[in-house]
């Protein structure tokens, strides 16, 4: 699938996924491979992981195949189990190649690329970052469906070049089959799908909107989940697919249904995932460091805190800034440690020992906004910031808590 599809990419960017797609708050980057999964290389400078998941797929992969395999080449009796597990391997290897393509599309438009993944339903590419234009957003998508058909072509052209029923011809057709299916796949017209990609690039070409390409993608995505559901189970119970109708038992509609519905899970979340991480980037803009930044005082670090906070009530200021004896900031006065300080000590603490020694990366420039303000806080996690002017002057102090608070109510605002 695409940025979120079942044999392609979900693309998440660092303020999800938005991640997600990820719905609100500020949160630490986590390192590069937590949570990913056993990493198989870097192909392009992409971590590649396999998640757990991968191998419950390729254990069912192996059991269905050797079953197909049992009718055709009995004569390889057990060890058919051992030619549909390089089935598996090589059709993930497939969707490997899928997302790569993916992967180099938006490498080549200069978007990072976090990692990727395979897992049970396919593979995902983590973008983190959108494209700028539809037409950029187009071929990101249609690159993945495209190495998949043409894989389906080199597997065909292999086809000509051994003997048909034998193994080599055997897996030369499934692999084939297999890749012309994910290719079919991804390119259904619906969000998370390849497919739903260019959908929404085509509606934001003609709109002029991207959140009004979002919608209509996701709309349709989810309009095929609802089929998936119904038709599926149906589609293989009619023998439309090609299969004996006498032949299909409780077991097999049982698994049909099942397989549908999980199908049907994965298009319609991501489908809302979708239109989630779309309102979140539209409303992105509105968090600008300046307009969050609370006014601060500088106050030496022996000052009393019964003091420090006379003066800044007298200033009107909800921050303390420690500065050395020529005014150069060193430090931070935590909020959470000032509550904690009861009334009546408060003449006796100096702030210095409430105080969080400032490093590089709690020092943000006051014209930072959007994903490039969330970015820079995922990078160095904090619960306050100095705010900086470009000058160098101290414009106040930046706590996590009041971006949070104003990303959750632009994302409550309805998108225009």
């Amino acid at each position: 699938m695409n940025q979120d599809d079942s044999s392609g990419e979900r693309r998440r960017p660092q303020s999800e996924k938005a991640g997600t797609a990820d719905s609100g708050g500020v949160k630490p980057r986590r390192p590069g491979g937590a949570g990913g999964g056993i990493l198989m290389g870097r192909p392009f400078g992409v971590p590649v992981y396999v998640a757990p998941s991968w191998f419950i797929v390729a254990a069912l992969i192996t059991w269905v195949f050797g079953g197909q395999l049992d009718r055709v080449l009995p004569e390889l009796g057990g060890y058919r189990y051992l030619v549909s597990l390089f089935f598996a391997v090589a059709f993930y290897a497939s969707v490997l190649v899928h997302e790569l393509a993916h992967t180099v599309a938006a490498l080549r438009y200069k978007l990072p690329v976090r990692r990727i993944q395979l897992q049970f339903f396919g593979g995902v590419s983590e973008i983190e970052k959108e494209t700028e234009t539809p037409g950029r957003e187009f071929i990101l998508a249609f690159v993945g469906p495209l190495l998949s058909l043409v894989l389906a072509g080199v597997f065909y052209l292999g086809m000509q070049a051994v003997e048909p029923g034998t193994v080599p011809g055997v897996l030369l057709a499934g692999l084939m089959i297999s890749n012309l299916i994910v290719a079919a796949f991804n390119l259904l017209p619906g969000l998370p799908l390849d497919g739903g990609r260019m959908l929404r690039a085509v509606v934001w070409k003609i709109t002029g909107r991207p959140m009004a390409g979002t919608v209509a993608a996701a709309w349709v995505g989810r309009a095929l989940a609802v089929t998936v559901l119904i038709g599926l189970p149906l589609l293989t119970h009619t023998g439309a697919l090609g299969n004996a109708t006498e032949d299909i038992g409780g077991m097999e509609t049982v698994t049909d249904a099942l397989l549908a519905a999980i199908l049907a899970a994965i298009i319609w979340t991501g489908a809302g995932n979708s239109l989630r991480m779309a309102r979140l980037r539209e409303h992105l803009p509105e968090l600008e460091a300046r307009t969050l930044t609370r006014r601060a005082v500088p106050v030496q670090a022996d000052t009393p805190l019964s003091e420090a906070l006379r003066r800044a009530n007298e200033a009107g200021a909800r921050a303390l800034v420690v500065v050395d004896g020529h005014g150069e900031p060193t430090a931070l006065v935590r909020e959470t440690a000032i509550v904690a300080v009861p009334e009546h000590r408060r003449p006796w603490v100096a702030v210095s020992g409430l105080a969080q020694d400032l490093t590089d990366g709690m020092k943000v420039s006051a014209e930072l906004a959007g994903e490039a303000l969330l970015d820079r806080l995922r990078a160095w996690p904090a619960t306050e910031y100095l705010v900086l002017e470009e000058t160098g002057e101290i414009y106040g102090v930046l706590s996590t808590a009041d971006v949070e608070r104003a990303f959750v109510q632009a994302m409550a605002r309805p998108s225009t």
